[in-house]
C-alpha cells in the first residue's frame, strides 16, 4: 500500500468513476483499476461495488476512506513539520486550481517557485470553483485559487490577478472587425458558453438583464475546446481575456471587448484563516502575488 493508491481511491470514491478518476489523475483507466484491485487485495476487502455498469462505495470502502483520508493528511503534517525545522522551504503543497488557471495563470508562478525551491514538491488538485473551497476548508489542499467574489469568513482572500470576459470570434467572422460588441450584437450569432461556473451565470444574467435570449450552440467545460470549436467557425464564444492571449497574439482568434457590461474574473488565493500556513506555502503566496502585481503594474 502506498500514498498514490490511496490518493486514487480517494479520487474514485468521490467521483464514483474509474474514468473520470482517471482524468482528474492523469492516468490511464486501466492503471487506476489496476491500483483499486492491488489495493483490495492488500487490505483484504471490496473497497468498491461496480456492479451494474456504477461505482459505489461498499461499507468496507467507508472505513477505509477515513483511514486514506486521515493517512494522507498525516502525511502531510509531518511533511510541513520536518519541513519547519530546517529555514529553507521543503515537504510539498497541494494547490486547488480549475483547468484554465493551471493552463494560463499558474504556469509562470510554477516555474519561479520551482527555480527558488526545488526541494519543495508542488501538487495541483484539478476541480472547479465550489469544489477547490470544499477542499480548502477539508484541508485536502493547502490553499485554492478561485474566482472572485469569494464570501465565507473561514477564509483568508488574498487577490492575484485580474481579469474580464471578452468575446472570441475566428478571424473572418463579422463581429472580428468590431473594437467591441453588445450583448444584443452577440445574441444574433451562435454562442459557445462554459457548461457551469461563476462565468456562465454572469454571462446569462447579462442576457437575462436585457431581456435578451442566447442562441447557445454549444456548452462545454473546457476552455480549450471553446477555443478550437470557436477557430473551426462553429460560433463565437465569451472566455477569460487571460486565456486568449497567446491566440490573440498569433491571429487564431480575435479578442473583443464587450461593450456595454463589464464583467470581472478576477482571481484570489484562498485558504482557511485557522490553518498554520509552512513555509513553502508562505513563499509560494508571496511569489504569486509579486508576479501577478507587477504584471498588472506593467499593463498599466
Amino acid at each position: 500500500m502506498d500514498f498514490d493508491q490511496l490518493e486514487t481511491f480517494l479520487e474514485v470514491a468521490r467521483l464514483n468513476s474509474f474514468s473520470r478518476a482517471a482524468e482528474k489523475r492523469f492516468r490511464t483507466q486501466p492503471a487506476i483499476s489496476a491500483q483499486i484491485r492491488a489495493l483490495e487485495e492488500e487490505v483484504g476487502a471490496r473497497l468498491l461495488d461496480r456492479t451494474g455498469g456504477k461505482v459505489a462505495i461498499t461499507a468496507a470502502g467507508k472505513a477505509f476512506q477515513k483511514f486514506a483520508e486521515e493517512t494522507l493528511q498525516s502525511r502531510r503534517s509531518v511533511l510541513t513539520l520536518l519541513a519547519e525545522m530546517e529555514r529553507v522551504p521543503r515537504g510539498e503543497i497541494v494547490v486547488g486550481a480549475n483547468e484554465a488557471t493551471c493552463l494560463y495563470i499558474l504556469p509562470e508562478v510554477f516555474a519561479e517557485f520551482k527555480k527558488q525551491y526545488a526541494g519543495v514538491n508542488v501538487s495541483i488538485n484539478r476541480a472547479e470553483h465550489a469544489r477547490i473551497l470544499e477542499q480548502v476548508i477539508d484541508h485536502s489542499v493547502d490553499f485554492g485559487i478561485v474566482s472572485l467574489p469569494v464570501n465565507d469568513n473561514r477564509l483568508t482572500v488574498v487577490p492575484i490577478h485580474k481579469d474580464e470576459l471578452v468575446l472570441i470570434a475566428e478571424p473572418n467572422h463579422a463581429l472580428a472587425r468590431c473594437t467591441a460588441v453588445s450583448v444584443a450584437q452577440i445574441a444574433e450569432y451562435p454562442l459557445l458558453l462554459p457548461k457551469s461556473g461563476r462565468s456562465r451565470e454572469a454571462i446569462d444574467n447579462a442576457f437575462a438583464n436585457r431581456r435578451l435570449k442566447a442562441s447557445v450552440s454549444m456548452e462545454l467545460d473546457s476552455s480549450e475546446l471553446m477555443k478550437r470549436f470557436v477557430e473551426a467557425g462553429v460560433g463565437v464564444g465569451v472566455i477569460a481575456r487571460s486565456n486568449v492571449l497567446e491566440d490573440h497574439r498569433a491571429g487564431v482568434l480575435c479578442a473583443i471587448s464587450l461593450s456595454d457590461v463589464r464583467i470581472p474574473r478576477d482571481l484570489a488565493l484562498v485558504f482557511r484563516k485557522d490553518k498554520a500556513l509552512s513555509r513553502a506555502a508562505l513563499a509560494f503566496i508571496d511569489i504569486a502575488v509579486k508576479l501577478k502585481t507587477d504584471k498588472a503594474g506593467a499593463k498599466a
